[in-house]
C-alpha cells in the first residue's frame, strides 16, 4: 500500500466520507495514506473556530505517530499534567497524570479547530481536499456500491457512486438516520455553558481545575470546570448556565463534566433537529464574559479576572449508542455512533480510533488483500468499546472520576485508552507465550532502546513502525540459531502482500552486525522489547495497521501462523465478540 495521490473518475470514488470533523478527517487520513481514493464532504462552508473537543489521549498520539503526525500535533498542543479538585473552597484531591515510562506520550490539550486544521493539511498533502458546503441528501446501496445524492455549494444536486460510505456527521447524523439505526439512550437535564477565556490567576501550569459546591444534603449545586489550553492562562471553562440563559430544566447532578473532551460534540453547528437528540451546542443563547466571571468569583480556588473571551456557548449532553455500527457498505463512526458526557476526554479520541479501525479494513478489502467479511469485524471490535465508554462516562459524570473503584494506575491507563483490546474479537488468533505476555488483540506496546548499525542514537519501536501503512511483522531472536530461523522466516514473509517485516534482536546474545538477514534489523539494546513483549524463544508478532497485535507465534511456525492470520482477515471467527476490558 502507498499514500500516492490518485484521481477519482468523475462521479465515482472508493469511499465517500460525510463529515470533516476530527473523525472524518482521520478516516480520510488513514485511507489516503494506504492509497485508497476517497471524497470528503462537509455541509459547513468553513471550519468552525470553537474549542470544543480539546483533550488528546496518549493512545490517539500513538495513532498519529504511526501516520507521522504526532510531532506536528504536539508542537501545537499544551500538556495536561493533572487535575485539582476543590469542594466548597477546599482542595479535596490532586490527580497527577503520570504514565509508565514505556508509554511514549502524555495527555495533551488542543482546541478542536486546530486538530481539524492540522489533519486537513495532512489529508490535503495526500491529495484529498474537503468539499465544503456539500451536503449529503440521501443514499441507497446495493451489492456493488453506494449511490449518494449530494447538494453542492451552488445548490445543484450531484449523484455520486462510491464503493463505501462512512458517516462521520455527528450526533444528528444523516447517514445513521438513512440506515435506520437505533440510537437509544437519554439526556442529562442540566444545561451548561462553555467559554474559551484567559484567567490571570497563578494556578499550577498544566493542571485542570474542578471546583464544586455541595449543598447541605451533599448534592452538587454549582460547578466550575477548567481545562488548560495552549497559551498563557488560557482555559476552556465549563459551568452551569445562569437562570437568564436557561430553559428552566434541571435534573442530573451537575459539576461532573470535568475533563477535556468538547461538549459540543453533536453536529458541526450544534443545532438540534427533529430526531429528539439533545446533544451539543445550542444557538441563540450566548454567554457573555460577565456570566463566566460570576461563576469564577463564586468558585475559583484563587481570585481571578477573566479576559479575552474568544468563544462561548450553551450546550446539552446526551448518552446514546447505535445498535450496530453499519450495514452492508455503509458505516458510522464517532458521534454518529455514540455520544456521552465529555468526562475524561473520551469522545473524539474514541471516534478517531473508530475511524482508523474501519479505514485499514476498508483498505485491505479494496486492495484485494482481504475479503468483504473483514468489514463485519468493525462493529464486533468497536461497538463494545463504545458501550463501555458511554457507560463509564455516565458513571463518572454523575459520581466523579475519583470515585472509580479501580486502583489509580488502572483508572489512568483506561482514561488514556491504553487498555482497549480485541482479545475476544473475531480477528484474534490463538494465544501463545507465557502468562501475562501481550496477546493477539492487545495494543502493541511501544519500547525504547532499539539500536541500528548505522545510527548513533537509540530508537523507539514507534520509530520503526512510523509511516508503514500496512501490517508489520516483527521477528525476534538472539543467537546464531535464532538468526537462521529469522532469515528463513524473513524469506517467507517477503511474499505477504501489504506487510513489512522487521527483525528485533536480543541485545545480549545477537551478533552486532547481522548483515546477512534479509530484513531490516534492530538490536534490543535496552532489553525493553524482551521485557514488554515477553518472547518465548524465537517469536514472531504481527502488528496491525491500527497498532494492535494480530498474531503471536513461534518462528518455527511462521508460514502456518501467517497463513492462518491473513486467512482470518477474510473469514473472521463469527462466534467471537469483544469484551471491553479495564
Amino acid at each position: 500500500m502507498t499514500g500516492t495521490a490518485t484521481t477519482d473518475t468523475a462521479g465515482t470514488t472508493d469511499v465517500l466520507i460525510v463529515g470533516a470533523g476530527p473523525v472524518g478527517l482521520s478516516a480520510a487520513a488513514e485511507l489516503r495514506r494506504q492509497g485508497v481514493r476517497c471524497r470528503l464532504v462537509d455541509r459547513l462552508p468553513e471550519r468552525l473556530p470553537y474549542a470544543k473537543a480539546v483533550g488528546i489521549q496518549p493512545r490517539t498520539l500513538e495513532i498519529w505517530d504511526r501516520m507521522g503526525l504526532a510531532r506536528t500535533m504536539l508542537e501545537a498542543a499544551a500538556v495536561l499534567r493533572g487535575q485539582l479538585i476543590y469542594v466548597n473552597g477546599r482542595e479535596q484531591a490532586r490527580i497527577d497524570l503520570v504514565l509508565p515510562p514505556e508509554v511514549p506520550y502524555e495527555f495533551a490539550a488542543l482546541p478542536q479547530y486546530e486538530t481539524e486544521r492540522l489533519l486537513e493539511e495532512y489529508v490535503a498533502g495526500l491529495g484529498t481536499l474537503i468539499e465544503r458546503g456539500t451536503e449529503l441528501l440521501s443514499f441507497t446501496q446495493d451489492e456493488d456500491g453506494v449511490t449518494a445524492r449530494l447538494r453542492t455549494p451552488s445548490g445543484a444536486e450531484e449523484e455520486l457512486r462510491a464503493g463505501y460510505l462512512i458517516g462521520c456527521d455527528g450526533a444528528h447524523s444523516t447517514v445513521r438516520k438513512g440506515l435506520g439505526l437505533a440510537f437509544e439512550g437519554a439526556a442529562f437535564a442540566d444545561e451548561y455553558m462553555l467559554g474559551d477565556v484567559e484567567a490571570d490567576w497563578d494556578m499550577p501550569h498544566g493542571y485542570g481545575i474542578r471546583s464544586l459546591h455541595h449543598a447541605a444534603d451533599g448534592s452538587t449545586d454549582d460547578a466550575l470546570i477548567c481545562v488548560p489550553l495552549p497559551g498563557a492562562g488560557r482555559y476552556r471553562m465549563s459551568m452551569l448556565v445562569p437562570p437568564e440563559l436557561s430553559t428552566g430544566t434541571r435534573g442530573t447532578p451537575p459539576g461532573r463534566t470535568d475533563a477535556g473532551d468538547g461538549a459540543g460534540a453533536g453536529d458541526a453547528e450544534g443545532n438540534n433537529d427533529d430526531d429528539g437528540v439533545a446533544h451539543g451546542l445550542e444557538g441563540g443563547r450566548t454567554p457573555e464574559l460577565h456570566h463566566l466571571q460570576a461563576v469564577v468569583d463564586r468558585l475559583a480556588p484563587r481570585p481571578a479576572v477573566l479576559s479575552r473571551l474568544r468563544w462561548s456557548s450553551v450546550f446539552r449532553i446526551s448518552h446514546r449508542i447505535v445498535d450496530r455500527y453499519g450495514e452492508g457498505r455503509v458505516f458510522v463512526a464517532g458521534d454518529a455512533a455514540h455520544i456521552h458526557p465529555p468526562t475524561g476526554a473520551q469522545g473524539m479520541n474514541t471516534g478517531i480510533q473508530d475511524a482508523c479501525n474501519l479505514a485499514w479494513k476498508l483498505a485491505s478489502v479494496i486492495h484485494g488483500e482481504a475479503g468483504p467479511a473483514l468489514l463485519t469485524t468493525y462493529d464486533a471490535e468497536r461497538r463494545p468499546v463504545g458501550e463501555e465508554v458511554v457507560g463509564r462516562t455516565v458513571r463518572h459524570a454523575t459520581r466523579g472520576i475519583e470515585t472509580d473503584p479501580d486502583d489509580p494506575r488502572t483508572v489512568l491507563l483506561r482514561e488514556a485508552q491504553l487498555l482497549i483490546d480485541y482479545r475476544d474479537g473475531p480477528l484474534a488468533t490463538d494465544p501463545y507465550g507465557p502468562h501475562g505476555a501481550p496477546q493477539p488483540g492487545d495494543r502493541a506496546p511501544d519500547c525504547r532502546g532499539l539500536t541500528a548499525p548505522a545510527s548513533a542514537y537509540p530508537w523507539r519501536l514507534l520509530d520503526v513502525l512510523r509511516n508503514r501503512p500496512g501490517h508489520v511483522i516483527l521477528l525476534y531472536g538472539g543467537g546464531l540459531t535464532d538468526l537462521a530461523a529469522i532469515a528463513e522466516a524473513g524469506l517467507h514473509t517477503a511474499a505477504v502482500a501489504g506487510a513489512v517485516t522487521v527483525a528485533v534482536l536480543d541485545g545480549d546474545t545477537a551478533p552486532s552486525a547481522p548483515d546477512a538477514l534479509p530484513v531490516p534489523a534492530y538490536r534490543d539494546t535496552a532489553g525493553e522489547f524482551a521485557r514488554l513483549y515477553r518472547p518465548d524463544g524465537p517469536t514472531g508478532f504481527v502488528v496491525r495497521p491500527d497498532g494492535h497485535l494480530g498474531a503471536r507465534f513461534p518462528l518455527t511456525a511462521t508460514r502456518t501462523a501467517l497463513s492462518d492470520y491473513f486467512t482470518t482477515l477474510s473469514t473472521p471467527t463469527p462466534s467471537r465478540s469483544v469484551t471491553a476490558r479495564s
